[in-house]
């Protein structure tokens, strides 16, 4: 018998994408700056603006410490997911292992479901120790009913999966691995400033909100002030509302979107290679 699987047929896309998923969480997990990097940098931009701004927020029922805390939860997802695999993928390219993986007889979605794999168990964990950080030092509370926990759930899954198909999509933008980190860091940093991490929507110009509710993270972070913060806090949002069902309906058209994206711009080769 063939051992990858009986009649001598190779194991299907998903098992292989789990099997290569195995393979990547092993890597990143191996290269110990990455990891420090990656989980280290959510938690001290959140630790650093948190403590330095906690006031009471009139009439919102919350400290500017708690707003701050739940809008770091869609950034730090949005690092693991969308930065970590779009310079990730950039590079692999660019030092040729991507021709290597394409003539392997297996699937190509399964290199695709290896780097999801990645992603869920990275993003997962970047999000468990954001949670642990805003309840232990900044008076943040954990959902206290099954609705906000669903909520949780599916804003962190639908965010997942479209920043990890905007970042495959934007890792064929570089030109080589050295042009990678700042192509991909520079548009998360702006996005950061105009989708409420760091500055209140409420406080921020009309035409940046409007930019910003073009991309998926001002809904990741405003799914998760509805999960974390009571409902006297959506006065802060801009529709004066958590607008959930619009927060479902743009992380959704942005996985369709990405999804596209990646099938129309994604290079197995390098421009080098021609």
């Amino acid at each position: 018998m063939h051992p990858g699987g009986e009649g001598g047929k190779l194991p299907g896309a998903f098992r292989l994408g789990l099997l290569r998923g195995g393979v990547e969480i092993k890597q990143f997990f191996r290269a110990k700056e990455a990891v420090v990097f990656t989980f280290a940098l959510p938690i001290v931009m959140m630790t650093m603006f948190a403590s330095i701004f906690h006031d009471k927020i009139q009439g919102a029922g919350i400290t500017v410490s708690q707003l701050y805390v739940a809008a770091m939860l869609g950034a730090g997802l949005m690092s693991t997911s969308f930065q970590n695999i779009g310079i990730g993928i950039a590079t692999e390219r660019d030092e040729g292992n991507l021709r290597r993986l394409r003539a392997m007889p297996m699937p190509r979605s399964a290199y695709f479901f290896g780097k999801l794999w990645l992603v869920l168990v990275t993003g997962v964990a970047e999000t468990a120790l954001l949670l642990a950080v805003g309840v232990a030092f900044f008076d943040l509370k954990l959902p206290s009913t099954p609705g906000k926990w669903f909520t949780l759930a599916w804003v962190l899954l639908l965010g997942m999966i479209a920043c990890s198909l905007l970042g495959i999509a934007m890792s064929s933008v570089p030109r080589d691995a050295k042009s990678a980190t700042p192509i991909m860091v520079l548009p998360f940093l702006v996005l950061q400033f105009i989708s409420g991490v760091y500055i209140s929507i409420n406080s921020m110009s009309g035409w940046m909100v409007k930019v910003g509710s073009f991309f998926p993270l001002k809904w990741m972070c405003q799914g998760f002030r509805a999960v974390f913060l009571p409902d006297r806090a959506k006065v802060l949002e801009q529709g004066g509302d958590w607008e959930l069902g619009r927060v479902a309906l743009v992380l959704g058209a942005w996985c369709i979107g990405g999804l596209i994206l990646c099938l129309t711009t994604f290079r197995w080769k390098g421009r080098r290679d021609g």
